[in-house]
């Protein structure tokens, strides 16, 4: 699992649950994989999972919406989570690719979703293919618009998984 770092459990600021990278801290994807290889895990065995949905916050502030703003509660869906399907769905959302972190995010007024979208797949795929790991894999795909991040995934690679 490389995800659910932030959600509801801490509503006092918006947070990448699946973030790549997070300069902030140690709470990220990249740390953790590197955690297990340099632990001696092997590159080949370790598989990266990521998030066919997002987690969502209600914003203290609807002027203040980056990774980290202040929050006051969870956000639309069951207990801050949609399905990629629904945040597909949002309408009037303002989306925003964060190449830092590895991650996307969307908000409209107090409303806020972190989530991966294409370019993030994209980006986390080609960070696995550059590791060495042995693939990735998605929770759940039934939650993914017309396997939007499943075809984005395999477009990119093919890992040839050896156990």
């Amino acid at each position: 699992m490389c995800y659910d770092y932030h959600g509801s459990w801490d509503t006092s600021a918006t947070g990448e649950h699946a973030a790549l990278y997070d300069a902030t801290s140690n709470v990220s994807t990249s740390y953790g994989l590197t955690s297990w290889t340099s632990s001696g895990v092997p590159r080949q065995k370790v598989v990266m999972g990521l998030p066919a949905y997002g987690r969502s916050w209600k914003l203290k502030d609807a002027a203040e919406h980056g990774i980290g703003a202040p929050a006051v509660g969870v956000g639309p869906g069951d207990d801050g989570v949609l399905k990629y399907t629904e945040i597909e769905g949002l309408e009037g959302w303002t989306e925003v690719y964060d190449m830092g972190t590895g991650s996307a995010y969307a908000y409209k007024g107090t409303g806020w979703v972190g989530y991966d979208d294409r370019r993030s797949v994209a980006q986390k795929v080609r960070y696995a293919e550059d590791e060495g790991l042995g693939g990735y894999f998605f929770w759940t795909v039934g939650q993914d618009l017309n396997w939007t991040l499943s075809r984005q995934g395999m477009a990119l690679r093919v890992f040839n998984l050896q156990i």
